[in-house]
């Protein structure tokens, strides 16, 4: 099998695990969910700014006035730039989230390929690992968020880091750089598991650099100055929200959204859901069971390496690598459930940004998917002489991937962004929109439309949804919740705001009430009335 041809199964794949999106990509969505419109906007406001005015790239029109609104949620600069071209040839935000979702999933799985057909030269194992590690029970659950599957920064980092212990050399360390600036400008999260990954990896492999440890550090120096370089613009804007809007997770905040042990055994493909796994979905889960195939082939690999430690020292020392990190990502994941998640909380600053620790579980996938395509090898160097171990082979990437496939998805259909938002674009002068309602923190959720239509204006939206509610919002929403009054109205003046959507139908107050104040009102402009029970009003 080629490049290509591996190339072309891994979109294959992509298309299958995510039916039946390939089929309309414009407009089917996961739009029933608030992430999806928080990262297609994300996306489409990469691509409106970084041409335009790439120092203000992090100030967003959300949240008004807000600064660096871009870094309250995950930046996603690196697949906004893969989904550039379909959105300047002007691609609709979730046309460009669709294919960037299925563009995630194939490079991850081409990305393992890679590294294990790099240390092994056996593809059949490189596309066990690799569908292992992209089409699972945690990626497949986290279809809303795109960040979740452009993860082939991670493996990509890591046979960098493996070439560099060996060879001490600096074009493995400006490779590891790369690799690590692409996981920083794709997700915070992503670039602390990729620091951690290596961080691990180096001492899992001492026996390695050991002979020659000036050679390695020096090289080591140069990686971590040069990702240092190059990660700095978009670092800066997390330091300062950091410190201007006290945008930091808490231990206590980190305990809810850690992983327990039940993680590790709940599996959402449909087999598995179908037969044993639905009990341990009462509560909500994260699962993070990587399938019965890859456990059992991950066992082989490690029980090969153990039962024959004088084969192979290379692949042994891998081996035992993987599955380090894969121990790893596991501990983390408990996060609070242990003293360890503590401890690097506040030796390690970066972590102090994450909310969900179960989400270190990517690196026990890693490891484990890794493992897994280690032990078909193993299987194939000892049955080589059969027959049949070509069918095998293939037989058990098949089976890994039925154990994931959650395909057939439900989608909702997109109708596209009202028309009347054109209107907010072209109005003449300075204009600040406020949507009403507008909902307090609790239920900020229910603002994502709002940010996916301001897609369609990019003018300041005082409303918005993301990872974080800036301070400055608490105070409009309470300011704001009682509009049309006279001290809602005058609020929204000091505010700056210019111009109002009032979404009747999503109105909890009487109908006719809230219009008949609103048209009672002489400082409010009638500007256009459209379906669905949209107004839009400018202040006088």
């Amino acid at each position: 099998m080629s490049w290509v041809q591996a190339a072309a199964l891994c979109a294959l794949l992509a298309v299958i695990h995510t039916w039946p999106l390939a089929s309309a990509p414009g407009t089917l969505s996961r739009n029933d969910n608030g992430d999806t419109m928080l990262n297609e906007w994300t996306l489409a406001w990469v691509e409106h700014q970084l041409p335009r005015v790439p120092a203000h790239l992090f100030q967003g029109n959300l949240f008004y006035p807000a600064h660096d609104a871009l870094a309250f949620s995950e930046p996603l600069i690196v697949p906004a730039i893969l989904g550039g071209p379909v959105a300047w040839l002007g691609g609709s935000p979730v046309l460009v989230f669709n294919l960037m979702l299925m563009a995630g999933f194939a490079l991850t799985t081409l990305s393992v390929y890679c590294l294990v057909v790099r240390w092994t030269g056996d593809r059949a194992a490189g596309m066990l690992a690799g569908t292992i590690f992209a089409f699972n029970s945690h990626t497949l659950t986290r279809l809303p968020h795109v960040q979740a599957v452009h993860l082939y920064g991670l493996p990509l980092a890591l046979l960098a880091a493996d070439r560099l212990v060996v060879s001490g050399r600096w074009r493995d360390a400006l490779w590891l750089a790369a690799w690590l600036a692409v996981l920083a400008y794709t997700s915070g999260y992503l670039i602390v598991f990729g620091i951690l990954m290596i961080v691990v990896a180096i001492v899992a492999r001492a026996a390695d650099w050991l002979s020659h440890p000036a050679r390695v550090a020096k090289a080591l120096a140069v990686a971590a100055a040069v990702t240092a370089a190059l990660i700095t613009p978009v670092s800066l804007p997390y330091l300062r929200v950091a410190r201007t809007e006290h945008m930091v997770r808490s231990l206590g905040e980190a305990a809810i959204y850690s992983a327990t042990l039940k993680n590790y055994v709940a599996a959402a493909g449909s087999i598995h859901m179908a037969t044993w796994s639905t009990r341990l979905f009462n509560d909500p889960v994260d699962p993070l069971f990587p399938g019965i195939c890859a456990v059992l082939c991950a066992a082989i690999a490690i029980g090969s390496a153990a039962i024959r430690p004088g084969e192979n020292r290379l692949l042994r020392r891998r081996v035992f690598m993987l599955a380090a990190i894969a121990a790893a990502g596991m501990i983390l994941s408990l996060g609070t459930h242990t003293p360890i998640y503590g401890w690097l909380y506040r030796a390690f600053p970066p972590m102090q940004g994450l909310r969900a620790p179960s989400r270190f579980g990517n690196l026990f996938l890693l490891g484990v998917a890794g493992l897994a395509g280690f032990g078909l090898v193993q299987l194939r160097r000892r049955f080589e002489a059969k027959r049949w171990i070509g069918a095998v082979s293939i037989a058990v990437v098949v089976i890994a991937n039925l154990e994931a496939l959650r395909a057939p998805f439900q989608f909702t259909r997109f109708e596209g962004i009202p028309n009347v938002y054109t209107m907010v674009r072209d109005a003449p002068g300075s204009v600040v929109l406020a949507e009403i309602p507008f909902y307090q923190p609790f239920a900020i959720f229910k603002n994502a439309d709002y940010v996916l239509a301001s897609t369609l204006h990019w003018r300041p939206l005082m409303n918005g949804y993301s990872g974080y509610v800036p301070e400055s919002y608490v105070r409009y929403a309470d300011e704001f919740g009682s509009f049309p009054s006279d001290e809602a109205v005058r609020a929204m003046r000091r505010a700056g705001v210019t111009h109002v959507m009032v979404h009747l139908t999503r109105l909890e107050r009487d109908g006719p009430e809230f219009e008949r104040r609103l048209g009672a009102r002489e400082d409010l402009e009638l500007l256009a009335v459209a379906s669905g029970g949209l107004r839009l009003y400018r202040l006088r």
